[in-house]
């Protein structure tokens, strides 16, 4: 029996999302980059936009004609299709990850470093133009890096409110060019207690860190779109000393298990090449679509 085409493109859509959450759920490779090779960069951010903040008022009035305009407006089969396609990703890859940096936590966080200082050099090579205020946020950039990895160091529990905020934080990656989701959880000392809580589908944390994400994303979208569109060059500049500076915690987190340097260079050699490939993959697409 030939599926409809309804459930064709369904099908692709759900692929799709299956590849983004893979990605995601790894710190340094961003689900929007696989996005955009897949074709459904701009579908993706044009869903997202057209969620209306005043549908919560709508909700909290009862006011189901409004509720129902501002749904009408938004692409939802093909995001909920999308977003099963993500999920389904997290559950299967969470063990996955867990068990590697369990049993084998210098590979594991050598590969990760390779992808994050890869991910960096293709976020700099954005920049069109340099000079003396591009490379003040470049150092400013690595500067905040630097201590914000240091929060690996501190004990901020794993608290709900944690994970909001961490959520917030987090799921705002999406939008950025060159910058992980995971990577952002991982700096903020959240990575592996949300891998858990997804193998374990505590829906508690699972729900504050998912309520976050949906906050950030439309609280600060528009501002961070403004900022790539205006200042596109310090934007760049900044995320990749951010990206390179909080490279530190990578580090000391794989060196707490063994010897970075003779036992992690193939895999840190694998994560630049993972990158490498991406991006070439990424920029032939850029090509062939221009």
């Amino acid at each position: 029996m030939t599926p409809r085409p309804g459930m064709r493109e369904h099908a692709g859509i759900y692929l799709r999302g299956l590849m983004m959450g893979a990605c995601d759920v790894i710190p340094g490779v961003s689900g929007g980059t696989i996005a955009l090779i897949t074709g459904i960069y701009e579908r993706l951010i044009r869903a997202i936009g057209s969620i209306n903040p005043a549908s919560a008022k709508h909700i909290a009035r009862g006011d189901i004609d409004s509720l129902h305009a501002d749904i009408q407006k938004i692409d939802l089969p093909f995001l909920v299709v999308l977003l099963a396609g993500i999920g389904t990703a997290f559950l299967l890859m969470s063990g996955v990850i867990l068990s590697l940096l369990a049993d084998h936590a210098v590979a594991t966080y050598s590969f990760f470093l390779g992808l994050i200082l890869a991910s960096a050099i293709t976020l700099f090579l954005e920049i069109r133009s340099l000079h003396t205020t591009t490379l003040a946020y470049l150092i400013a950039g690595a500067g905040a890096g630097f201590l914000l990895a240091g929060l690996g160091n501190l004990n901020i529990g794993h608290s709900l409110p944690v994970l909001f905020i961490t959520g917030m934080v987090a799921l705002c990656a999406m939008i950025l060019p060159g910058i992980s989701g995971a990577y952002v959880t991982l700096i903020l000392n959240q990575y592996e207690y949300m891998l858990a809580a997804l193998k374990a589908i505590s829906l508690p944390e699972i729900i504050a860190y998912i309520a976050g994400g949906v906050v950030g994303l439309l609280v600060f979208t528009k501002g961070l779109k403004y900022l790539l569109k205006t200042h596109p060059g310090a934007m760049f500049a900044f995320l990749t000393g951010l990206m390179l500076g909080s490279a530190r915690m990578l580090w000391e987190k794989g060196s707490l298990s063994g010897d970075m340097l003779t036992g992690g260079w193939a895999f840190f050699i694998t994560g630049l090449v993972v990158i490498g490939t991406v991006e070439y993959v990424k920029r032939r697409y850029q090509e062939n679509g221009a």
